[in-house]
């Protein structure tokens, strides 16, 4: 849906009265092209922010209550908690990401004087793995600053999203979500070296295709699944390596390096979680340089040898996005297609030639169908710039 900001804050004041003005922001979720599980293992990411993601409206209060609405989850009404108590719970559900956002703020010594009114409402579908979570604690932070008067780069707030999600959320994310939220920019994806946080813009110029999101429509909650399990088997593989090779991350060694040194993780599984790491990080860096050299062929190969490393090295696909992901290589005019973020359900992400865009569609939406029982959905995305304010 076209999100209209008047709106929102119609049913801002509609919720919390008319007394005083109420400022609006946004922050975007994102698909990542390529690089996938390499952000915390020290290696390059190439994500993009998105045009969807959350809105926010917030407006100060003279005591220290929070009242937080979401438009996604009007059943649950407005929820009051306070700058007191700003601990996890079960039951806060959503509210656990702009509370630890509050926390991570507080902890860092930018002190939160007042309450406040704040309603969002956003237009990532839930569970797609286009980080809707990272849109909204990125969101948060922006707001925090600017109501508040902080002095925080759109680096920190990025930072400040993953403290957050690791230490108050309990799920060991990177920074690649955060980052692409905060610091996303139009038409470009963002080349990041998560080791040093080193970054540059690429302009993705696909002026014969498209960026097409599949939803498999499969949800998945990361922090109860796999996600932290492959985090750690990651840091078991590390620490194997570290005996016989003096690196920092598993993004410091090359491919051959790799073959070189593997033996010394006596795990199969950690070995093949090590291999996904190290090849997918350089798949990224000669990902970019294709797209540098408007090598769109050569940019699809590897997005498609990046879907089959995330199936069968680090295991984070499933049934339905390996389906579709097959579906769509058999498709004349897509030139690339893997699944997108964590992983264990969620998305897609294909390079499809304008002239073929009709026919994947419809011939993915009949055959993933067919083969699952599952109504995809279909999003032909264009590429956003980073949070900002709408005022």
């Amino acid at each position: 849906m076209t999100v209209n900001v008047n709106e929102l804050r119609e049913k801002f004041e509609e919720l919390y009265g008319k007394d005083g003005d109420c400022k609006a922001y946004f922050a975007p979720g994102r698909v990542n092209l390529i690089g996938e599980h390499t952000d915390y293992n020290g290696g390059h990411v190439f994500p993009c922010a998105l045009t969807i993601g959350t809105y926010g409206l917030i407006r100060p209060r003279q005591d220290r209550m929070i009242r937080l609405y979401s438009m996604n989850f009007k059943d649950m009404g407005i929820i009051e908690t306070s700058l007191d108590d700003l601990t996890p719970s079960e039951a806060a559900g959503w509210t656990n990401y702009p509370k630890g956002i509050m926390w991570t703020f507080e902890k860092r010594g930018y002190h939160l004087d007042k309450g406040m009114d704040i309603l969002f409402y956003g237009d990532i579908p839930a569970g797609s793995g286009l980080s809707s979570s990272a849109s909204l604690e990125v969101l948060t932070g922006l707001m925090l600053r600017d109501t508040f008067g902080f002095d925080i780069s759109m680096v920190d707030l990025a930072l400040i999203g993953q403290y957050s999600e690791n230490n108050f959320n309990g799920m060991n994310c990177g920074i690649m979500d955060q980052f692409a939220s905060a610091m996303g920019k139009k038409d470009c994806a963002i080349f990041l070296d998560t080791s040093n946080l080193h970054y540059e813009y690429a302009p993705v110029k696909l002026p014969d295709a498209r960026i097409i999101i599949t939803n498999s429509n499969v949800k998945h909650s990361l922090v109860s699944s796999a996600y932290n399990d492959r985090r750690n088997e990651s840091e078991a593989a590390l620490k194997a390596l570290q005996t016989v090779v003096n690196i920092e991350t598993l993004g410091d060694l090359t491919e051959e390096q790799f073959e070189q040194y593997k033996d010394a993780i006596k795990d199969p599984i950690c070995q093949k979680r090590a291999k996904h790491a190290v090849y997918e990080n350089q798949r990224t860096i000669h990902a970019v340089e294709a797209l540098r050299t408007n090598d769109i062929e050569k940019f699809g190969k590897l997005i498609n040898a990046s879907h089959i490393s995330l199936r069968d090295d680090y295991e984070t696909s499933c049934e339905e996005t390996d389906i579709l992901a097959a579906l769509a290589w058999e498709v004349p005019g897509v030139l690339g297609s893997r699944i997108t973020g964590g992983g264990f359900g969620g998305c897609t992400v294909s390079i499809v030639k304008k002239e073929s865009v009709d026919l994947f569609i419809q011939t993915l939406e009949k055959a993933y169908k067919e083969k699952t029982g599952i109504q995809a959905e279909f999003y032909v995305v264009d590429i956003g710039d980073g949070a900002h304010a709408l005022d």
